[in-house]
């Protein structure tokens, strides 16, 4: 009974994930395909209020899995490697462009498209490794035995098509509930297309699981036929409630449906395939670790995932309500702070920050930071036992550097001042 209970709680976490990140990467796909530098703006204001909380709930259903399942893990992650490797990588790319963005002043269009492209990217990747999953990995023993390019199919690519439909309707559903104006409208408007391409894209891999899936889905027991078919009304009498909210008031009712019909459908999905985890047959018993490891890992995992939630819930509490951007005056420089030396400060600064001075540290943290992890992964044979610490007091030093000249800067153009104003 303790690998399920630890199932569940994978389950709970990924389930988490999907309907809280969900939303977030639909919001910066979205901020793509829209050319109002302001509703951009708003809509990273609106992701950076919890996105680092969300994306939380991956890292406990990961480290659940590992220790909990990890048959799991010897059979998935050798099959879905490069999706993998690639979706990490966008998200430390999505949280860089989100925070740069988010701490600058006005737009900067080129962090915004760095997160609404890294956004897109971990989505794709989401679909991806998940489509590999559900059509099932060749494997020998509890072990891959596949190619490398295993996750590239028919069937995976229609799921990550299928998943970033699903974020973007979440992610309209989110706008509606938290914005006003233009950008109310705009989601209003896009949420019931989005709604028609989500239910073709579950109709589509629905049906198709039965052709790419090698598994034999026991519909023929009537308790799990029963609950499947009331997961599923349930998801479509939610989905028809998110069509009759999109555009009209009360905002939050669409993002509710949406939400609900995510939870439903999640459900359906894993009362059709319980207890097989991984196609065509490894199983949660199969897969699970000691019992003395699962009853560690759910007092461990199980004091955790509490603290996360209530931080979800206290940063859904803060900032309730609609967005509504801070006003100029709020932000503005009182006249007397600004001086003629500061003129000739800054200028000096730009200088050293411009040209050639720049390109030379860009490379730099660069190579250091590509030095670091050849290291760590043993590239150089043992033999640059040197270049990691080397690396490590050069990126550190520069990277102190970096924040001082920052720090200098921002105060020498009066930014520091901006908070005080704020305060009083």
């Amino acid at each position: 009974m303790a690998e399920y209970a630890s199932y569940a709680l994978i389950l709970f976490a990924l389930g988490a994930y999907v309907v809280l990140d969900g939303y977030d990467l639909g919001i910066g796909i979205l901020g793509l395909f829209d050319r109002n530098d302001e509703r951009r703006k708003e809509y990273t204001e609106l992701v950076a209020t919890a996105w680092d909380a969300n994306e939380s709930w991956i890292i406990l259903a990961g480290v659940t899995l590992w220790a909990a399942l990890p048959g799991i893990y010897a059979t998935v992650l050798p099959g879905v490697y490069l999706p993998l490797v690639v979706m990490l990588l966008a998200f430390v790319l999505r949280g860089l462009g989100l925070e740069m963005q988010s701490s600058a002043p006005g737009y900067r269009r080129g962090w915004g498209r760095l997160f609404g492209v890294s956004s897109l990217v971990v989505t794709l990747c989401q679909g991806l490794v998940v489509g590999t999953v559900l059509s099932g990995l060749p494997q020998h023993g509890g072990v891959f035995d596949g190619g490398a390019l295993r996750w590239l199919t028919p069937y995976s690519g229609l799921c990550a098509l299928g998943v970033t439909a699903l974020y973007l309707l979440a992610g309209a559903a989110w706008l509606q509930a938290k914005t006003e104006g233009s950008a109310r409208r705009r989601a209003g408007r896009l949420g019931r297309p989005l709604l028609a391409l989500t239910v073709a894209a579950c109709l589509v891999l629905g049906f198709g699981l039965e052709v790419a899936d090698p598994q034999h889905f026991r519909f023929d027991q009537p308790l799990r036929a029963v609950l499947f078919g009331l997961l599923v009304a349930a998801s479509a009498g939610c989905g028809a409630l998110a069509w009759y909210g999109f555009g009209r008031e009360p905002d939050a009712r669409p993002f509710i449906a949406v939400l609900c019909a995510q939870v439903a459908g999640l459900l359906a999905l894993v009362t059709a395939t319980a207890p097989v985890v991984v196609p065509p047959g490894l199983t949660v018993h199969a897969a699970a670790s000691p019992v003395g490891s699962q009853v560690f890992l759910l007092i461990g995992i199980g004091c955790c995932m509490p603290v996360v939630l209530a931080y979800n819930i206290y940063a859904w509490w803060v900032f309730r309500g609609k967005y509504r951007p801070p006003t100029p005056t709020a932000l503005a420089v009182p006249a007397k702070r600004v001086e003629v030396h500061i003129d000739l400060t800054v200028s000096h600064i730009v200088v050293k920050e411009t040209g050639l001075w720049t390109v030379a540290r860009r490379v730099g943290f660069t190579l250091l930071g590509l030095g670091m992890l050849a290291v760590a992964q043993d590239v150089f044979g043992g033999q640059g036992e040197w270049i990691a610490p080397v690396a490590l007091v050069l990126f550190s030093a520069g990277s102190l550097t970096a924040w001082l000249v920052g720090d200098r800067r921002a105060a020498a153009a009066g930014q520091f001042e901006i908070d005080r104003a704020a305060r009083r």
